[in-house]
């Protein structure tokens, strides 16, 4: 028996920016992954709207496990988090980045806008500055935590700040569209069991004996 061979990480990366099959098929795959999920429709749409939710946050990496933990608290499907949280990928960060960011910076009247290149720039260098102030933790030189406080008031603040609207319009939105979609689902499901079954006990029924005098 043959095995299939693991894929490299470059492989991994390069899924998340591009899937293979295109970005389309990867969403017509995760919605029939969904409309499967055996939870009742109102628990699974809970879990989608705790993935959703979270992608409007700029706790990148951890998204899945932001969605999973949210899920938990609100009772809903966590498979389904882990689905809604596609929702941020790399097609939607940036645009979902910008609007946050403008409307947080506008709510706590830092401004208006900001240059999208400079939020990708904040956070490459925010999370350098962050990782060589753990090793200067290690080595003993002394870590130098301005820039980082710097950055969470420009940047990460106003994120987390302006994406909580947003994100919960998008979480409804998706709850709402995602409860008839896996009612649909479960209730075709139920037909054909029905069906199936009514099929199997006429294959089991006795033939009609002939009576007597016939």
């Amino acid at each position: 028996m043959f095995r299939r061979k693991p894929r490299s990480y470059s492989q991994m990366a390069s899924d998340i920016v591009y899937p293979r099959g295109g970005w389309w098929r990867a969403i017509k795959y995760r919605v029939h992954r969904l409309r499967r999920l055996p939870d009742p429709p109102q628990r699974v749409a809970r879990g989608v709207a705790a993935g959703v939710f979270i992608s409007f946050t700029p706790l990148f990496g951890l998204h899945v496990v932001g969605a999973m933990a949210l899920a938990l608290a609100i009772r809903g499907n966590v498979l389904a988090s882990v689905i809604g949280s596609f929702v941020g990928n790399p097609l939607t960060i940036p645009v979902i980045a910008v609007v946050a960011i403008t409307l947080g910076r506008w709510m706590l009247g830092q401004g208006g806008s900001i240059d999208p290149m400079l939020i990708l720039e904040a956070f490459s260098g925010a999370t350098r500055h962050f990782l060589r102030n753990l090793l200067a933790v290690l080595d003993g030189r002394p870590a130098e935590w301005d820039r980082l406080v710097e950055f969470a008031q420009a940047v990460f603040l106003p994120y987390m700040v302006g994406g909580l609207i947003p994100g919960l319009i998008a979480a409804l939105l998706f709850h709402r569209l995602t409860v008839p979609l896996v009612e649909v689902y479960h209730q075709r499901r139920l037909a054909r069991r029905a069906r199936k079954a009514r099929a199997e006990g006429a294959v089991g029924e006795p033939a009609a004996q002939p009576m007597d005098g016939d």
